[in-house]
């Protein structure tokens, strides 16, 4: 089962303006994603996401080209069956055959950023073919499911203070137990996203998950203040509180709360991770597989939450494609007890795949259990949106 050819398409698709938001990001009016493509020698096709950002909108012109030019020469004619040899052969360039040989790495100099956001969407469409090959949904290949139902949390909550509640509300409505709102510089002041939270927390009642999001955007003073004016809102966990280049000082943040402290959307590979639990900065671990390094490297991710007896919360802002990814991971690791399921205005979720991805109304969604990743593209809107 030989690659025969890999696709990277830049997907942009306008939002609806009723459903545009305001964060750090700015005003949010379309939404990007990269669709990666790998087509097998019989015709088979597997499909992953590959991000050029964390946010809904950003360019992805570099991400199409790392895989056209660098990653699709290296791969044409491997047997798409060896997942774990082709990371290798990306992750340590001309030096693979050292790295297999002597069981170490030996990385090629981009082994963090855009190239590994490229490996992450083809390691997925690779999971994909090879479910698909054998009949059997990519959790399947992963160990099986350790649950039949996760509780799914709903991600969002932009709103200004006098409408946060009523927006989150809109949310549990739906049968959600869990939501998720954000936090931070957009809200220009401390102080302010306290009173958010605070009128977030009289909205929902005790009994709702309620989980913080700041984007990176606190110095660790401001997140320090944060944490305190908020102690008695019972925070299920309290996202990138400051700049993810700051591992330190996530941890000095984490060492002055009791909220536990989320963060990994923005890291690549495990290494990352790894260095933050050194840091003792983490309490949820929170892989994207469209960045981390896909589902190979989610997992590996995943045997660091159950070894240091932490909790797994896969980051699934995007497409359906590194959404089922991350449903795929969650499933399979005891580690996790949440999934993201995002709110907001979001085409790649709903309109790019012809399956509609579903949320019980109790707020539950069922393990996967399609061949593959279960999610097929609307080559429709595919060329409709092609940049």
């Amino acid at each position: 089962m030989k690659i025969a050819n890999i696709e990277a398409f830049w997907l942009r698709c306008p939002i609806p303006k009723e459903k545009q938001h305001f964060s750090d990001y700015g005003l949010l009016t379309n939404f990007d994603m990269t669709l990666i493509v790998v087509t097998t020698d019989s015709g088979l096709k597997g499909f992953g996401e590959a991000k050029a950002a964390v946010g809904s909108s950003g360019s992805c012109a570099s991400i199409v080209s790392c895989v056209e030019n660098e990653l699709k020469p290296q791969l044409i004619g491997q047997d798409a069956r060896n997942i774990s040899r082709i990371w290798e052969m990306v992750y340590n360039g001309t030096r693979d055959h050292y790295s297999l040989s002597r069981g170490r790495k030996f990385p090629i100099l981009g082994r963090r950023g855009l190239t590994i956001s490229a490996l992450s969407g083809i390691d997925t469409a690779l999971w994909d073919i090879k479910g698909k090959s054998l009949g059997v949904p990519v959790v399947e290949l992963l160990g099986g499911s350790c649950r039949d139902k996760m509780e799914a949390y709903a991600s969002g909550g932009w709103a200004k203070v006098d409408a946060i509640g009523e927006q989150l509300k809109g949310y549990t409505s739906k049968g959600f137990s869990g939501v998720k709102m954000r936090v931070g510089i957009m809200d220009e002041t401390v102080k302010a996203s306290v009173e958010r939270v605070k009128a977030a927390r009289e909205a929902l009642g005790d009994n709702i998950k309620l989980m913080t999001d700041a984007h990176g955007t606190f110095s660790v003073p401001e997140a320090k203040q944060f944490c305190r004016g908020v102690a008695d809102c019972n925070l299920y966990w309290f996202e990138e509180p400051i700049n993810p280049d700051n591992k330190i000082g996530t941890a000095e943040v984490r060492s002055q709360t009791d909220i536990p402290i989320a963060a990994g959307e923005s890291e690549y590979t495990a290494f990352d991770i790894r260095d933050m639990i050194s840091e003792r900065a983490l309490d949820v671990l929170q892989p994207d597989c469209a960045i981390i390094g896909g589902v190979t490297e989610a997992m590996r991710v995943s045997q660091l939450a159950h070894t240091y007896q932490l909790e797994l919360a896969p980051h699934c802002w995007g497409s359906a494609f590194s959404f089922m990814a991350g449903l795929s991971v969650a499933f399979a690791s005891p580690s996790a007890n949440v999934i993201e399921f995002s709110l907001g205005g979001n085409p790649m979720m709903y309109d790019l795949v012809e399956e509609h991805i579903r949320v019980d109304d109790k707020g539950m969604i069922s393990a996967p259990d399609k061949p593959g990743l279960g999610v097929t593209p609307n080559w429709d809107f595919v060329k409709d949106f092609k940049q």
